[in-house]
């Protein structure tokens, strides 16, 4: 089967074998269910008295695309207007139904957080700004799904959802870290976050109490390491990198990360 992906990764069209000249499109739902199925006939090649014409390769490639190209257009209609929780749907599996997140997978909690933040993380990741470093496993995972929504109208409903989702503090799972010490290494971070770690959206700062630890740990170390933080488009991440450079070790991280544990959310 020959896979032809057009402008959503949701919707296809698969060829047959060579034998076989039909294009099948499908149309589907978030959560992968098909929406829509249409089947172009291709030619079928000229019969001869002595056999069939054999096509070239490139002139069967180039048949299969032009039949993709013409009958996979969604028609004025065809798709179903989807709920944010609808939509939602594809992110259960990794952020979890309540958006509380899943540490196994390295999924964060993302109940709750503000349309705004979740709205230019979710770009970021759906134009490779975030999530394209060969060293970003999660985030490499996370970037295919941010493309799962086929409009900006899906992206604002569920991202809509997931911020009026009841948000609450996750458990500590960190040892080891001074939150007295930390306190001190804090103070450089109230300018963007605040002094009580609840963001401020005239800076892109978002809120960071809540979180799981072992979150804004691993987060710290990627903008530390350049593995996020350096996309040239990145502003916001540029701007993070150099006070995560602050922290001088995994010591240092961790008194931090549970200072900010003491916040009330």
């Amino acid at each position: 089967m020959r896979r032809i992906t057009l402008t959503s990764p949701r919707d296809f069209c698969a060829s047959n074998s060579l034998g076989s000249l039909r294009t099948v499109c499908q149309m589907a739902g978030p959560t992968g269910r098909v929406i829509r199925t249409s089947r172009v006939p291709m030619q079928e090649p000229e019969h001869h008295m002595h056999g069939m014409l054999k096509l070239n390769p490139l002139m069967l490639a180039s048949l299969v695309l032009v039949a993709a190209l013409s009958g996979c257009h969604r028609p004025d209609g065809a798709k179903k207007t989807l709920t944010g929780q609808e939509l939602y749907g594809a992110c259960e599996n990794c952020h979890g139904r309540d958006g509380y997140g899943q540490q196994n997978i390295a999924a964060p909690a993302i109940a709750g957080l503000p349309s705004w933040y979740l709205e230019a993380q979710f770009y970021k990741f759906r134009t490779g700004i975030r999530g394209a470093h060969p060293d970003d496993i999660e985030g490499l995972r996370m970037r295919p799904m941010s493309r799962q929504m086929m409009d900006d109208q899906e992206i604002k409903a569920v991202l809509t959802y997931v911020s009026q989702l009841p948000a609450k503090n996750q458990a500590k799972t960190l040892e080891g870290g001074d939150a007295a010490a930390g306190a001190q290494s804090y103070a450089t971070c109230t300018a963007c976050h605040g002094p009580d770690g609840k963001g401020n959206q005239a800076l892109n700062a978002p809120p960071i109490t809540g979180q799981h630890d072992w979150y804004l740990a691993s987060q710290i170390k990627k903008f530390k390491s350049g593995i996020r933080g350096t996309h040239p488009k990145d502003v916001t991440g540029a701007q993070m990198r150099p006070m995560a450079m602050t922290l001088a070790d995994e010591q240092a991280i961790k008194n931090v990360v549970a200072h900010i544990g003491t916040l009330a959310k």
